[in-house]
């Protein structure tokens, strides 16, 4: 069996992969991004002789391509977080991803990656489903915590959903922060994490509503004209191409969406990688925060 490709970011999805490809017998060779992937990665390596690391920096697309032909990678994956903010930093593609980048109509996700898939694709190398050896960390459809959803909640969910359909069919981002029927955040190239922390930001700055003596009624004094609680909605592209940018939750989530005040979590089922579910879930009833796996349209 050919050895497999694998591009890391940063974050605990390229080491579930790994694990994973070297589960089923396949030997790894692993791209790590020097801006983005974690240190561990050396270490996995020492103590695997079916892997091998090289670091390569964000621009270097046409070493990425000799390291995988030199070491006869013929199928390569993509896992872990590259930040979109990285296409505007200090980093010098060199003369292959230059001449990609100029010829890109728009720098969103989907066109730059679907580009250097298809370079890589002409190398001979295929980009496969970053999903690949991971479906059971997909989720399934359905309340994954003791608590469901509120009606309150549910409404913001459905109002949610369609906000965030709209925003990821522009392959702007993917989350966005509601509350009372209000979008509070979207999400464009900080990430979910940075998303929701703004979200918590921006409703504790309008202060606290019980800090002035009010009746409750609408239209009295005092009374906040937002409930406070948070309801995230996370959702894949309308085409999401699962061989990168497949949404992920984790426990980091949970705790984000507990310090920003974030009583409920919506997310699309069979499309949406859950890491640690256990831990997740232990960790959002303990904040008493539902989570909800939706299917698809």
């Amino acid at each position: 069996m050919d050895k497999l490709g694998l591009i890391a970011g940063n974050g605990r999805f390229p080491f579930l992969l790994l694990d994973a490809a070297r589960a089923h017998g396949r030997e790894v060779v692993v791209a790590a991004i020097k801006e983005e992937a974690e240190a561990e990665m050396d270490a996995r390596a020492k103590a695997d002789a079916g892997v091998r690391v090289y670091w390569l920096s964000l621009g270097e697309l046409s070493r990425l391509i000799e390291t995988f032909r030199r070491e006869g990678v013929t199928q390569a994956v993509m896992a872990g977080q590259v930040k979109h903010k990285q296409i505007f930093s200090s980093i010098r593609p060199d003369w292959r991803l230059a001449k990609l980048l100029l010829n890109l109509r728009t720098r969103n996700t989907d066109m730059l990656l679907g580009a250097v898939a298809k370079v890589l694709a002409d190398e001979g190398i295929e980009l496969i489903p970053s999903t690949a050896y991971l479906e059971p960390l997909l989720a399934t459809p359905g309340v994954l915590t003791a608590r469901a959803p509120s009606e309150a909640e549910q409404r913001d969910i459905e109002y949610g959903r369609e906000v965030a359909r709209a925003l990821a069919g522009f392959d702007l981002g993917q989350t966005v922060v509601i509350a009372a029927r209000a979008c509070v955040a979207i999400e464009a190239m900080e990430g979910t994490d940075a998303t929701i922390e703004r979200a918590g930001q921006i409703m504790r700055s309008m202060g606290d509503p019980m800090s002035t003596l009010h009746t409750g009624e609408p239209g009295s004094p005092g009374a906040p004209t937002l409930e406070r609680d948070l309801t995230v909605v996370k959702v894949a592209k309308p085409k999401q191409d699962m061989r990168f940018d497949v949404p992920v939750i984790g426990v980091r989530t949970i705790e984000t969406m507990r310090s920003a005040g974030a009583t409920c979590l919506a997310l699309e089922a069979h499309r949406t990688l859950i890491f640690d579910r256990d831990a997740v879930r232990a960790e959002a009833d303990a904040a008493e925060i539902a989570v909800v796996a939706l299917e698809a349209g």
